[in-house]
């Protein structure tokens, strides 16, 4: 117990002293689990009333209570309800009476061993430490992932769109709280606002409220920049350095969201009761913290006869997420616990207890209880159970003003939901039918009977037994039908009365009584039994009664079930509409922000979906990243079930009270942060001008670094004519038109040889007509060729495309400008310089390219194909490299080239499908790739070497890390999230391994969030080295046998 509520203890009144002492004994039991109240006095009283010092003591030293071995305590009387349930330690009641015990539940959460004052002076020095760590930590490295622009330009905030906040080491948790409340302008605007007397600030003598206002300040800037600054992200280090420092937490863990929800909500609680009722500390009810956040509810009911009731305070309200599908289903488990409706009239006693909503805050948020802690395992886990919400929830149903017209329709209910279980036993009478241990459905058993006695033994002649067969069944499907009849008798009914005689009758037919007398003897060998089980005997009689009366049960049977389905979906339509009544849609709530948490119990990483009213749409808020997105994105994301990521906090805000809540629909999308940066006080807006100067300063610095820097050109030699690197453009100082010339002129010497045939090819049209006629012969016959190359379809094992530029051109409809050009240029070029009429052609051509004006070919568009083709032979390239490594399990060099191929193929692809190569086989390599280095990783990190540990961090930190940062930065396919949730899986499930050593727990620490959260950090990759291939034909050569190897599993090398 901490001293302020000690001092607060002493001058109350003795009743006071005795609510206080059942309180912390109260949630005692609640934290330890310990159900003894003289132990807990004891231990309260052996620690002089401290209460964090109790906790750890019981907790950390594994305490048992007298009278009780290693075994589960018994449930407290209030088991069972979603409120009164013991918690995990990381869901706590935000009221504001228990805020002392909040704190040292949170000091439980976080600290291994607790002295108070030696840890007042640890956190002290971590605080300072953390200050000047910050004053000299460099500047934050431009964003230069996979190749990205790092210019600072790319980082200018556009209009008035939001901005992001930088992570600086496992803070993706304050992201998520912080842009969740700054989207609520009335909460932006009481914090920008909020200000002190001078001599109030003069006269803060606890240590509290002088943190609390200096979080408040520090809030007030952070709010200011998030309004007015240029910058696409703010850094919001001071602001988190004091609410990090309450927790006393050394290391750089995550915290979690509820925990420092309730924390920042509590100071600035604090902070506002400075300010509006100083004489009279005790009252909140004017704070507008408690009047945004803050509602009350009332419990009802009846414990051991006596009825009781009170009214309490709740800020964020806990649900429990196991058991339940909805959010509805959430707050109805919560509402109602037990059953109170009277017992039989010979008994008076009721039982159990109801909660009423009394009054709900303009802001509702609920906490959905995700984490749980394994007794078995000694570690928390998290629910990965998917829990449906809506986007509007109308509160009408959990309103005290409700209650009695609520009470009826959760008695009808209660009636609907026993008539469903009864006809659900029902039907489950028909579908599981036996009495057996394996049951069936009653339908198929009879279809089953009735194809048995349908089908015909075989003649005794070979050749006629596959035509006395039933055709519409193979043996194997005979055998299979009748062998549910082997264990389980389809007579065993209800009608087995009206059915004897018909039985036995088909059993022991009369005219085989003396056969059935005799004892049993095979008939025929084994190998010429029947293949299919049939009747040995049966007449056209009995065949036809068997048959009558098996389709008419079976229908009667299919009726019944049918009518059984069609009541219970009926019954269901009622349930679900019962509480449609427009009366109950009178306090809808709007969702504002969905947190979510991806991850496990001990690590992962937080992002926030909110509501953007001005836009009408959902804006996804990752750490310095602000998309847009959609309701769709939302609910896969949050919903659970499917992946690790679930909503973990939601937020609604009451539609009626929007205008005071939300920002007004009527506003314009730009123009609106303007507007309050206009009303700051002069100290923000100054404050806003300083930091927009200093970005401003940085860009210029920038610039001036850039301008300083001498661009490194690869040389190039006549043999290296092939290099990519002139393929991907030349020096930037060279003009646009020598630049067009450069990669046309480098896709002709490609094609060369091809452009030489031709040639030869109009030797008699050269001596008949001329050299302008053969000219012209070429250039027809030529493009003829690439046009039917062009029309056929690629194989796996070849692509025309990469034989001519001018078959990339066809395929992809390029304009007839930009066709004829790029042909032209072939003849023109100077290495096809063999003879005299190849020169004579050269030069024809050359000239008829100086005819070509401006007007005639756009050569920006020109450009721009030439361009793309030398990227797509880059992409091919990078392909065929990287899957030849892959063969040969060089998986570590293979990635850099797939992973860059993949990129760059996706920047092709979106002008169009033929732009580029198959993205799925990259995709599906790159996929492989990842999995084996991350196998290979793991390996090594297990092996606890020291330089294998640090090959393997190195391996996850280079390679694993960047990649799945791009793919999930991309739009990811189910096979690259599933591969990524394996990958996560495989480390998580090293956390607690008693046989690891502590030391690679804690770099397994230190690893985890930064793989969970791959945004954290800004990672380089270089791009690899540049691939040069001879000429087109050696290019396809090798690409077929690539493509041959990757399908015949055989490792190949190509010279």
């Amino acid at each position: 117990m901490t001293a302020e509520l000690q001092a607060e203890a002493a001058e109350g009144p003795a009743e006071s002293q005795g609510t206080n002492c059942q309180m912390l004994l109260n949630r005692l039991e609640e934290i330890t689990g310990i159900q003894d109240p003289s132990f807990l006095r004891a231990a309260l009283k052996a620690a002089n009333g401290d209460l964090t010092d109790v906790v750890n003591f019981l907790t950390e030293e594994h305490v048992k209570e007298p009278g009780q071995e290693a075994v589960a305590v018994e449930p407290s009387d209030c088991e069972g309800s979603a409120v009164g349930k013991e918690q995990p330690t990381n869901v706590i009641d935000l009221t504001p009476e228990n805020k002392d015990d909040v704190q040292a539940v949170i000091a439980l959460s976080f600290l291994e061993s607790l002295e108070v004052q030696g840890v007042e002076r640890d956190a002290n020095r971590a605080h300072k430490a953390s200050a000047a760590e910050n004053r000299n930590r460099s500047k934050w490295k431009r964003c230069e992932v996979w190749g990205e622009n790092p210019k600072q330009n790319d980082w200018r905030r556009v209009d008035d769109w939001p901005v992001g906040m930088m992570n600086i080491g496992n803070t993706c948790w304050f992201s998520a709280v912080i842009q969740s409340l700054f989207q609520l302008p009335e909460f932006r605007r009481l914090v920008l606002s909020y200000s002190l007397p001078q001599s109030m600030l003069e006269n803060c003598q606890s240590r509290s409220e002088k943190r609390n206002i200096a979080f408040m300040q520090e809030l007030q800037c952070l709010f200011a920049l998030m309004l007015g600054t240029h910058r696409k992200f703010v850094d919001p280090t001071a602001s988190l350095e004091l609410l990090k420092g309450a927790f006393k937490s050394a290391d750089e863990q995550q915290q979690d969201v509820s925990e420092v929800t309730h924390k920042l909500l509590d100071w600035l609680e604090d902070a506002f009761q400075l300010s509006v009722n100083v004489n009279s500390p005790r009252d909140k009810s004017e704070n507008p913290m408690v009047q945004l956040f803050y509602g009350t509810f009332l419990t009802e009911g009846v414990h051991e006869g006596k009825t009781f009731s009170k009214i309490e305070t709740f800020g964020q309200y806990p649900l429990q997420v196991n058991g339940y599908r909805n959010l509805n289903e959430c707050l109805e488990g919560a509402m109602v616990e037990g059953e109170i409706e009277p017992l039989p009239s010979d008994q008076s006693v009721k039982y159990g207890q109801e909660r009423w909503f009394t009054k709900l805050p303009p802001v509702l948020t609920f906490e959905l209880s995700r984490f749980e802690f394994n007794q078995s395992l000694g570690q928390p886990e998290k629910i990965h159970n998917k829990l449906e919400f809506p986007q509007i929830i109308y509160m009408d149903r959990y309103l005290y003003s409700s209650k009695e017209i609520i009470q009826r329709k959760r008695e009808e209910t209660r009636k609907l939901r026993k008539q469903i279980a009864i006809l659900q036993q029902k039907l489950e009478r028909y579908m599981k039918y036996g009495s057996g241990p394996s049951r069936f459905p009653l339908p198929d058993m009879l279809q089953y009977v009735l194809e048995f006695a349908s089908t015909k033994l075989p003649l005794v002649v070979p050749s006629a037994q596959d035509s006395q067969m039933t055709p519409a069944q193979s043996p194997a499907e005979c055998c299979a039908l009748n062998e549910p009849l082997q264990q389980n008798s389809v007579l065993e009914t209800e009608s087995t009365e009206k059915t004897d005689g018909t039985a036995s009758t088909l059993i022991n037919p009369p005219s085989q009584q003396e056969f059935m007398s005799k004892p049993p003897q095979p008939s025929c060998l084994p190998t010429e039994m029947p293949e299919c089980p049939a009747p040995r005997v049966i007449t056209e009689e009995e065949m036809s009664l068997v048959r009558t009366c098996l389709q008419r049960w079976r229908s009667e049977i299919e009726q019944d079930i049918q009518d059984l389905k069609d009541c219970i979906t009926r019954i269901n339509q009622s349930i679900g509409q019962m509480y449609g009544d427009p009366v109950l849609r009178q306090v809808p709530y709007c969702l504002h922000a969905v947190l979510v948490h991806e991850g496990q119990a001990n690590a992962g990483h937080y992002w926030a979906y909110i509501y953007d009213q001005p836009r009408k749409s959902w804006l996804k808020y990752n750490d310095i990243s602000v998309t847009k997105s959609s309701w769709e994105e939302v609910e896969r994301d949050s919903y659970g079930g499917l992946r690790n990521a679930s909503a973990y906090c939601l937020m609604y805000i009451n539609d009626k009270l929007s205008h005071f809540i939300a920002d007004d629909a009527d506003d314009a999308e730009t123009g609106q942060f303007q507007k309050e940066v206009e009303l700051l006080p002069p100290e923000l807006q100054n404050y806003i001008q300083e930091d927009n100067w200093r970005l401003e300063q940085e860009v210029e610095e920038w610039e001036q670094e850039q301008s300083c820097k001498v661009p490194q050109i690869e040389p190039s030699t006549p043999s290296e004519s092939q290099d990519f690197t002139s393929e991907s453009g030349q020096d930037q100082s060279s003009s646009c038109e020598h630049s067009i010339c450069s990669l046309s002129s480098e896709h002709a010497r490609i094609a060369k040889d091809q452009t030489a045939q031709a040639i030869a090819n109009t030797a008699d049209a050269c001596e008949k007509n001329g050299v302008e006629a053969a000219l012209y012969k070429a250039f027809h016959e030529e493009y003829s060729r690439l046009y039917l190359l062009a029309k056929e379809t690629p194989t796996p094992h070849s692509d025309p495309r990469l034989q001519h530029v001018l078959i990339y051109f066809l395929r992809n409809n390029a304009p007839k400008q930009v066709v004829e050009r790029t042909l032209l240029e072939q003849f023109a070029d100077r290495n096809l310089s063999y003879d005299e009429r190849s020169i004579s052609i050269m030069q024809v051509a050359r000239g008829k390219l100086k005819e070509i004006g401006p007007d005639d070919v756009n050569m920006e568009e020109y450009k721009k194909w030439h361009e793309d083709y030398s990227l797509f032979r880059k992409v091919s390239v990078y392909l065929l490299t990287g899957l030849e490594l892959y063969q040969n399990r060089k998986y570590q060099e293979a990635l850099t080239y797939l992973v860059y191929a993949y990129q760059s193929n996706a920047t092709l692809l979106m002008k169009g499908p033929n732009r580029g190569v198959d993205e799925s086989l990259i995709a599906l390599y790159r996929r492989k790739c990842l999995l084996k280095l991350n196998d290979m990783a793991a390996a090594l990190f297990v092996s606890s070497a020291e330089a294998d540990v640090l090959e393997g961090i190195n391996i996850l930190n280079e390679l694993i890390i960047p990649c799945m940062h791009l793919i999930i930065n991309n739009d990811i396919s189910k096979d690259d999230l599933d591969a990524i949730e394996v990958m996560r899986n495989r480390w998580c499930s090293y956390l607690g391994q008693e046989d690891m050593d502590a030391n690679l727990q804690m770099k397994l620490s230190e690893l985890l969030p930064r793989l969970l959260d791959c945004s954290a950090e800004v990672i380089i990759l270089k791009e690899p080295p540049k691939i040069r291939p001879n000429s087109p034909y050696d290019l396809c050569s090798r690409f077929a046998a690539v493509m041959e190897s990757i399908h015949g599993a055989a490792p190949v090398t190509v010279k």
